[in-house]
């Protein structure tokens, strides 16, 4: 199945509570991206921290583009938590959603950067969504 506004974007309505504990106890590198990045509309889109989709929590959800944002902490370096990350992000893409990952030390140290990606990854959203119609 894929997401839509007509499904509500796969929200899963069993993680709720675990998605609003989530989003009271963030990282450092999820709270400055959220800042200066994705709040109040800075991509130009509305964007939700902590939102369950299928099974999982994606840190960041812009609906309108169905793009999910993951930061991704040095809990994700294990080779088991590799494997996990690469199906939760194939299970999303085939799901109809665009996937980009940060490193904490990526939104920590370089924050332009993490800018520029985003607003490119929205740009060929954008462009990719004008040639379809």
């Amino acid at each position: 199945m894929k997401a839509s506004h007509e499904n509500h974007h796969l929200y899963n309505n069993r993680l709720r509570k675990f998605a609003r504990d989530n989003r009271n106890g963030g990282t450092k590198a999820e709270a400055c991206l959220w800042k200066y990045a994705l709040s109040k509309k800075k991509l130009g889109y509305t964007v939700k921290r902590q939102r369950p989709v299928l099974n999982y929590i994606a840190d960041f959800m812009c609906q309108d583009l169905n793009l999910i944002i993951e930061v991704d902490g040095s809990i994700h370096d294990s080779p088991e938590a590799q494997e996990k990350d690469r199906v939760r992000q194939r299970e999303l893409e085939s799901a109809g959603f665009r996937v980009v990952r940060f490193t904490n030390e990526e939104v920590l140290k370089n924050m332009d950067s993490v800018r520029s990606v985003l607003a490119e990854v929205v740009r060929e959203i954008e462009v990719g969504r004008r040639q379809s119609l």
